[in-house]
């Protein structure tokens, strides 16, 4: 692997462990709307960094497509309103790790979740000076491959790595001819990596020492 010139970080499960908040905006929305669903934690941690479209599909398996998209806009909108408030739990080393990458690195997050949802992870972890930019799948609904392709040809990256906590980030990495870093502390698990880490001060320490 050629040294990076930059740095794109998925979200949830990488940066951040934002699953209650999230199953709180579904379960919110269903009691309002009287649909008898309840979201637990340990089902919706499996569906992290799914695309939402099939994230709605397995919640709200007895409801047409413009119906879940219906009410997935609502949740959205209610997750952001709760998401400054009930914030998450911020992995140990993030803060200050990406406060020393951005030093030598330019850093991205690319999430595959809704829009406007990154730019509040940002504002909460007090992270803003250190992104250079954001992308979301909500954005233009397009896989992650076809992002990060997006971020490089605006931003002029040469050498980009994608850091990530699942199988789906890696293929994600490989059709986007971009190296994968696997975090193992997050949500998924994977053999088909460049680089490991259990931790993301190791994951500093070892790009900061490039």
């Amino acid at each position: 692997m050629q040294k990076p010139d930059s740095l794109i970080f998925d979200m949830d499960g990488t940066l951040w462990d934002a699953v209650d908040t999230y199953a709180e905006s579904w379960n919110i929305i269903f009691r309002e709307m009287g649909i008898d669903i309840v979201v637990k934690r340990e089902e919706l941690a499996k569906m992290v960094g799914m695309e939402g479209r099939k994230v709605i599909g397995l919640i709200m398996p007895d409801f047409d497509e413009e119906k879940r998209k219906e009410i997935y806009t609502i949740v959205n909108e209610r997750r952001r309103e709760i998401l400054p408030q009930m914030g998450g739990v911020l992995y140990d080393g993030v803060r200050e790790g990406l406060q020393q990458l951005a030093e030598k690195y330019k850093v991205f997050i690319l999430s595959n979740c809704a829009k406007g949802i990154i730019p509040v992870f940002i504002d909460w972890a007090g992270i803003d000076e250190h992104i250079t930019d954001e992308m979301a799948h909500g954005v233009n609904f397009m896989p992650k491959n076809h992002n990060i392709k997006l971020l490089a040809e605006k931003h002029g990256l040469v050498n980009p790595v994608y850091i990530g906590d699942t199988h789906g980030d890696g293929q994600e990495s490989r059709q986007a001819g971009v190296p994968f870093v696997f975090v193992s502390y997050g949500f998924g698990d994977t053999d088909d990596y460049d680089l490991k880490f259990d931790d993301f001060k190791s994951l500093t320490d070892y790009f900061m020492g490039l």
